[in-house]
C-alpha cells in the first residue's frame, strides 16, 4: 500500500510540473470548460485508437506523430531497475519516445484497451484527457509477459498541428485485498 501511496504522489506530481510547463493560455483558472464537440470527441477517440494501434506494432515513427513536441511531455512507467526508483516519470519528447521504443524491444507488449469504458473529459478549449481501463503485457526490466490491469491516462494539447497526447500515465490497478 505504501509503495502505491509513493507512486500516487509521484504522479500527481508529475502531472502538476507539466500542466505549469503549458503556455498559459492553455492555464485556464477556475472556470467550467466548454464541452467538446461530438466531433473534437470523435477525433480524440480516432487518435487514442491510433496511438494504442502504433504501440501494439512497436511502430515508433507513427507514436511519434501523436506525441506532443515539448520538453513538458511526461511518460510515467516503469524503470529499467528499482535502483532508478522502480517507476519514474520520462520527461521531454524524445526521452518518451526512446523509453517507449525501449520497452517495444525488451520483448511482448500489448495494450488492450477496453474501448467501451474509454471516457474523454475536456480541461480546457486546449486541454483534454482520455481515460481508459487497459491490460498492458510488457516483458521490460524482467516483467513477466502476462496481461495485467491498469487505468491509462492521457492528456492531449491541442497545437497548431492538431491534438497531441501530453502525457501517458498507465496506473497499475493493484490487486483486490484478501479479505
Amino acid at each position: 500500500m505504501k509503495r502505491h501511496r509513493s507512486v500516487l504522489v509521484v504522479l500527481v506530481a508529475g502531472i502538476a510540473t507539466s500542466i505549469s510547463g503549458l503556455p498559459k493560455t492553455l492555464q485556464a483558472g477556475p472556470t467550467t470548460p466548454a464541452p467538446l464537440t461530438e466531433t473534437a470527441r470523435n477525433e480524440l477517440r480516432g487518435l487514442y485508437k491510433g496511438l494504442i494501434d502504433a504501440e501494439n506494432r512497436h511502430d515508433i515513427a507513427a507514436v511519434r506523430s501523436f506525441v506532443w513536441i515539448s520538453p513538458n511531455t511526461l511518460f510515467v512507467a516503469k524503470t529499467a531497475t528499482a535502483a532508478e526508483g522502480n517507476w519514474a516519470g520520462f520527461w521531454g519528447t524524445e526521452v518518451v519516445l526512446k523509453h517507449l521504443d525501449d520497452l517495444y524491444k525488451a520483448g511482448p507488449f500489448k495494450i488492450e484497451p477496453d474501448y467501451d469504458k474509454e471516457k474523454i473529459v475536456v480541461l480546457s478549449h486546449d486541454v483534454a484527457e482520455t481515460y481508459v481501463p487497459v491490460n498492458i503485457t510488457v516483458a521490460y526490466a524482467g516483467q513477466t509477459p502476462i496481461p495485467k490491469p491498469f487505468l491509462m491516462i492521457l492528456e492531449w494539447v491541442r497545437t497548431p498541428e492538431g491534438w497531441r497526447m501530453a502525457t501517458d500515465i498507465a496506473l497499475p490497478i493493484p490487486p483486490a485485498p484478501h479479505e
